[in-house]
């Protein structure tokens, strides 16, 4: 039976530049921007580029027990059970996996809105929404003051935003923000219906509800014009309009709204410490750990998850197989492995995203 599984990168089109620091965790030679600037780890969903339908990317793929290329989806449903675990007593269907990302943005991206859950199942019939959270890894040097815009700060009536968007007036959209300060190892919240924007220069990792539905309206960044089917994911603009949460989030409650802090789950003396960075006090939609790891570090866990080593390097070990783990590699940890240990002598970080408890 499968232990851990790594992955390759599956690097994902999208409509903004990016992806040079990506370029460099791969090795390559001349790492530079370009319309690959994500990174779709272990996915079992598909991307959608409007024009592109006839290329197929975002599923991951591994090798199955024959050495052939498959998809990971594929995989999971060969034994569902033993990969996702139950909850409660029901096995764990495909749209409870998380959508875990990559993201390393050269411009700031399109400003969009992605539906809740309850928005895509009531008026999309789509079985997940867009919540989605960032995880802050690195900024670019020669970008003195990375920022991400979450959340009208002052908003405008549904009227206003309507003419603003069919004008794109930008500039007037933008007033309605401020610009949220980010760094290395800051992490954040993004309810679905909260308006937002990242920033140029940021790699993060991104971990979201199984799904690529956006309301992208701002609909030309760097040249690219966004096609209008592609701007309110095939419905109308008032369907749109009805994504948004215009509640204003005023700027002494950012913080309280959408950053998320580290709670201690488990520490030793030795210098060994898990922490639940996003857990379902803040959302039902995913969980999300980080393991610092100095030494041997023993754990047992119910849920499947995705690993993700963010720094140092060490390995895990799994009823007697050692796998060694590098800086920027990405596994999947199935259900059925319940007890493992991470051993690092120079230290070794490591995030993991786990299913939410719905």
């Amino acid at each position: 039976m499968n232990q851990i599984m790594k992955f390759d990168s599956n690097r994902v089109w999208r409509t903004y530049q990016g992806g040079k620091l990506l370029d460099t965790i791969e090795g390559k030679v001349e790492p530079q921007d370009s319309s690959f600037p994500e990174d779709w780890i272990g996915s079992t969903v598909e991307a959608r580029n409007v024009g592109r339908e006839h290329v197929s990317e975002g599923l991951a793929m591994v090798k199955d027990e024959a050495g052939r290329s498959v998809p990971f989806r594929d995989l999971l449903q060969k034994n569902q059970e033993y990969f996702l675990g139950k909850a409660g007593d029901t096995i764990r269907s495909m749209d409870d996996i998380p959508l875990v990302k990559y993201l390393d943005s050269a411009t700031r991206l399109h400003f969009q809105a992605h539906p809740t859950r309850e928005f895509a199942q009531q008026r999309l019939g789509m079985p997940r929404g867009k919540t989605e959270a960032y995880v802050i890894l690195e900024t670019r040097e020669d970008v003195s003051e990375p920022y991400i815009y979450a959340g009208f700060q002052r908003s405008p009536s549904r009227k206003q935003l309507k003419e603003w968007i069919e004008t794109q007036d930008i500039q007037s959209i933008e007033s309605c923000f401020d610009r949220i300060p980010v760094k290395p190892g800051d992490v954040f919240l993004l309810p679905g219906g909260r308006p937002h924007a990242l920033g140029a220069g940021i790699l993060m990792l991104e971990i979201m509800e199984p799904s690529d539905l956006a309301v992208r309206f701002e609909f030309e960044r760097g040249g690219f014009v966004i096609p209008e089917q592609a701007r309110f994911m095939g419905r109308d603009i008032d369907t749109a309009l009805d994504v948004f949460n215009y509640d204003p989030i005023a700027p002494e409650d950012i913080d309280a709204e959408f950053r998320c802090l580290p709670k201690t789950l488990a520490t030793d003396n030795k210098g060994n410490c898990l922490e639940e960075l996003i857990g379902a006090d803040k959302t039902s939609c995913f969980t999300v750990k980080r393991a610092s790891v100095t030494g041997n570090f023993n754990r047992q866990e119910q849920a499947f998850f995705y690993g993700i080593v963010t720094q140092g390097e060490g390995t895990i070990c799994i009823d007697g197989e050692v796998i060694q783990l590098k800086r920027w590699e990405r596994f999947f940890c199935p259900a059925g492995v319940k007890r493992f240990e991470y051993q690092s002598h120079t230290g070794m970080s490591i995030l993991e995203c786990y299913p939410g408890n719905s």
